[in-house]
């Protein structure tokens, strides 16, 4: 039984290291049973997106594609590239191969475009992809996920009223979330990577104007769904309108390439005192 809770525990901790170390790493890392092996491999994940083709794709990609998907694939017009199923299916540019070269929708083809063209510019998205998992772009090391107080509670409060005082507060929506997340290891992944809260809002805006405001039903590369406060659903064609969707987590996002080592664990050791 200690055994079986042993591996369960390794599993967790070591899917949670993935996110945060950097995937183009081939470290070698212990599976449960004691095996070693390539980390990527013990996670199930593809092949790393090939870093030289990824530089090769960048202005490839900005010229042809980041005008409407955005120049780090995040969306802008179109849709952020980064959480496409159609992406996420590919490898070498051999799904978006048809797509970027003949169109779909709204999107125009780039027939001119050789099949070389493609496949670096599929690896520039790709590394995309794995940038806005990657905890390791702004400096979360394997030594930072270790299941225990190493920072400094004191510079971690000075860090919280310093970046996240506007949002939060530590006698309102985050009182005793030291005691709700008393793993540090959690407590860390909640804040360096939280989820969304609560159902996804959006605004649309027509071709003649009209703008609709509501809850996302559908949202992805070619079409885009809302139900208004009225109720009543809407749909659109993603290429005719224009989208904002709203993001609770902007905050988050533009910490994550500031934090050193030092403010993660300084911020998860005054966390853990919120009790």
């Amino acid at each position: 039984m200690k055994y079986r809770k042993r591996v369960i525990t390794l599993i967790a901790f070591f899917t949670l290291a993935a996110a945060v170390s950097r995937l183009s790493a081939q470290e070698p890392t212990p599976g449960p049973g004691g095996r070693r092996g390539n980390m990527r491999e013990f996670l199930g994940l593809g092949p790393a997106p090939d870093a030289a083709a990824a530089k090769k794709g960048e202005p490839l990609y900005k010229q042809n594609c980041g005008g409407c998907h955005g120049v780090d694939a995040r969306g802008a017009q179109a849709p952020s590239l980064t959480r496409s199923p159609i992406v996420l299916h590919d490898e070498k540019g051999e799904t978006l191969a048809p797509i970027i070269k003949e169109g779909r929708g709204g999107m125009p083809g780039l027939p001119n475009l050789s099949q070389d063209d493609v496949y670096l510019i599929s690896q520039y998205i790709h590394l995309q992809v794995e940038l806005a998992a990657n905890r390791g772009s702004y400096g979360a090391t394997y030594g930072n996920l270790r299941n225990q107080i190493t920072g400094d509670a004191k510079k971690g409060e000075e860090f919280f009223k310093s970046n996240c005082a506007n949002c939060h507060s530590a006698t309102g929506d985050l009182a005793k979330i030291g005691a709700k997340f008393p793993q540090v290891l959690a407590l860390k992944s909640r804040f360096l990577w939280p989820s969304t809260p609560g159902p996804a809002k959006a605004k649309v805006t027509t071709p003649d104007g009209q703008t609709v405001a509501g809850t996302v039903k559908t949202n992805n590369d070619f079409d885009i769904s809302l139900i208004d406060a009225a109720g009543n659903y809407h749909y659109w064609p993603r290429h005719q309108v224009k989208v904002e969707i709203e993001d609770k987590l902007t905050g988050h996002r533009a910490l994550l390439p500031k934090y050193s080592d030092a403010d993660i664990n300084n911020l998860a050791a005054y966390l853990v005192t919120l009790k």
